[in-house]
């Protein structure tokens, strides 16, 4: 589709101008009714079946309109695992999420990683459900010698043959060609469920390789359902989020985005070569990324006109709609909004029966705890919820070990925060109340359906994983007031406690690996007095480091990690070792204590839980000080370290 300058030239017919607009939901993971799961509260902030509503509105004011899935719809809550684990999801059973996809008629969706968490055997079932194409140019069952001999695991792009209407009601036919593509890293993150049954290609490679195949096939418009981010602006093999490179592929038009967890357009990435904020383009195609748990529905209209066969775009505009914004209103394109069907109601019906079941289930009770299980602290290693994590993978690792020969090196265990606040925002942490303990509990405590797993590892490669860990902290200065305590673009949960050491970590020194894990030359690093029983580590001592399935095959790029590396990994859920040692010891008591301890002789910031406030005896020698909420909705706190 060729793309002026965005002005309308006012020679041509204003009736003759077509507005067409394009949805995008990205992320939800399994979120579908506005309820924090976690909590046990409703949150009206996420949600499908909140999102619904705006997408019926966004319909009523738009006379073309197509909705697209940007993946990572499958995994990441407990209606995730309820209807993966516990449902049995026999062939034949509609999933939830399929069926509110169904009824709010989806034209296509793409494939995220997190699909692939249950097995590829489930994501097949889930997607036989599908009243709509699911497109993937880099997910395959069979590398071929170049991308268009490649076997997909489904069609590498669709092309949707659509009637649009001018602004005079006039109807002219337009071929819409939509193509997907995820981070070649997921054969990696899910290698326990992958291995040896799907392989990936780079997007960029694959994506470029097919869009003169679609230009040929008729499409007039392509639009690129790219569940990745905004990254790096030069390409490289198999990058995780290339974006930006997949903007600059000649025939592409339209690019929706994801993986990250960000929105576009945004100030956030209003420096960035290429990148036009105002406008929401990248390498100027109009590009947007709604969030995440259906936070907001994306949004870009396109006025084109048709000379002969040649579709051109006039204009553009790109935004994003929160669910949180009681502003969210959308202004008719036309004078002439479309009548059409609500389809929220229906959607809402699935998704309150699917919301009923759920909560009858989480809400068995399995144990007590004496201990407040909490996150709020724990990057001042103050944290019951990564501790209790850490005895139950190390105990049920030295049971599988008793009987082998490795039985005799020394045992570690390595766990990060599943919810530390970030990009998760300020009711992202792990808050479980002393008293009963339900299946509700352990979700919240741990997110993710990974299985326990080890390692073997050097000192040296112990070293290394915890120097990549500690980059998660930004570097202080001695007489600087108010520093920020947290590096805002690590991911937490690629901060890792290694349980079984003690260290100091010092934050007035550089990190020694950046956010990415590159590790940055001539960098000291900032782990000091590494010890295990009182001794310090020996670099070329083995260890067994007790982790997850997706830590060990090699997720994040720490040091040692890699099939090659894995000694165990037990096909039971981590949750499910949890649930067996909290039932096993009741009532549970958890040390708070980490292994570390922080130096700098500075104050810093700490954005952590409103909830925080009544637990800062457990920080008391940080002298906490509260400075109030946010505008994001943290608490901060002032620290001495």
């Amino acid at each position: 589709m060729k793309q002026h300058r965005l002005e309308i030239d006012h020679s041509l017919e204003i009736s003759a101008i077509v507005d067409l607009r394009i949805l995008e939901t990205t992320d939800l993971h399994v979120h579908l009714h506005p309820y924090d799961y976690y909590a046990d509260c409703p949150n009206p902030d996420l949600g499908l079946s909140r999102l619904a509503e705006l997408i019926d509105q966004a319909r009523q004011q738009a006379p073309n309109c197509l909705l697209f899935d940007n993946g990572d719809f499958l995994q990441g809550t407990p209606v995730g695992d309820f209807f993966a684990y516990d449902t049995g999801a026999r062939r034949g059973d509609l999933h939830p999420v399929m069926a509110a996809m169904n009824a709010l008629q989806y034209d296509a969706m793409t494939l995220g990683n997190h699909e692939f968490s249950y097995g590829l055997d489930f994501l097949m079932r889930s997607l036989d459900q599908a009243e709509f194409p699911v497109v993937s140019a880099n997910i395959l069952h069979k590398l071929g010698a170049q991308p268009r001999k490649d076997r997909h695991l489904v069609k590498p792009y669709r092309l949707l043959r659509r009637q649009i209407t001018d602004r005079a009601g006039r109807a002219h036919p337009i071929c819409i060609g939509v193509i997907g593509c995820a981070p070649a890293q997921i054969t990696l993150w899910e290698r326990q469920h992958l291995n040896g049954r799907i392989q990936t290609r780079d997007m960029v490679e694959a994506v470029a390789a097919w869009v003169p195949e679609m230009r040929e096939a008729g499409a007039d418009l392509v639009v690129l359902l790219a569940h990745t981010g905004i990254g790096p602006i030069r390409h490289t093999e198999n990058m995780e989020n290339a974006i930006i490179p997949l903007c600059g592929i000649e025939g592409v038009d339209v690019v929706l985005s994801g993986h990250t967890h960000q929105v576009f357009p945004s100030p956030l990435f209003a420096d960035i070569p290429g990148i036009d904020v105002a406008r929401g383009t990248i390498c100027g195609k109009p590009t947007v990324m709604s969030g995440f748990y259906g936070s907001h529905l994306g949004v870009i209209d396109l006025q084109m006109v048709r000379t002969g066969a040649q579709w051109d775009v006039l204009d553009v505009r790109v935004a994003t709609h929160a669910l949180r914004d009681a502003a969210t209103q959308f202004a008719p394109i036309t004078a002439q909004p479309r009548k059409v069907p609500l389809l929220s109601p229906k959607v809402r019906k699935i998704i309150e029966r699917a919301h009923s079941s759920v909560l009858e289930n989480i809400r068995q009770p399995i144990g007590q705890t004496e201990t407040a299980i909490n996150s709020f602290f724990v990057y001042l290693g103050q944290s019951a919820a990564t501790a209790l994590v850490a005895v139950a993978q190390r105990e049920v690792v030295a049971q599988h070990m008793a009987d082998t020969g490795l039985r005799d090196l020394p045992l570690l265990s390595a766990v990060s925060p599943s919810k530390a606040g970030g990009l998760g925002g300020a009711n992202n942490f792990t808050h479980i109340k002393p008293g009963v303990l339900t299946l509700r509990s352990l979700a919240d405590l741990y997110v993710f359906p990974n299985r326990v797993a080890a390692s073997r590892l050097t000192g040296a490669q112990v070293a290394l994983w915890l120097e990549r860990s500690v980059s998660a902290y930004a570097r202080l200065e001695p007489n600087s007031p108010d520093q920020t305590l947290m590096n805002p673009d690590f991911p937490g949960y690629n901060f890792e406690i290694i349980y079984g050491l003690t260290y100091e970590v010092d934050l007035s020194a550089p990190a020694r690996f950046g956010s990415d894990g590159a590790e940055r030359k001539g960098a000291e690093g900032r782990i000091r007095n590494l010890m295990w029983k009182g001794k310090p580590v020996d670099m070329a001592a083995e260890f067994i480091i007790c982790t997850n399935s997706f830590r060990a095959q090699g997720a994040g790029g720490f040091a040692g990690t890699g099939p090659q590396s894995v000694v165990l990994e037990l096909p039971a859920t981590t949750r499910d070792i949890l649930r067996d040692h909290v039932s096993g010891n009741e009532p549970l008591v958890v040390d708070p204590q980490a292994p570390f301890k922080l130096i700098a002789g500075a104050q810093a910031v700490l954005h952590t839980s409103i909830s925080a406030h009544a637990h800062l005896d457990m920080i008391a020698q940080f002298s906490p000080e509260i400075l109030g909420a946010d505008e994001r909705g943290f608490l901060r706190l002032r620290v001495k370290i």
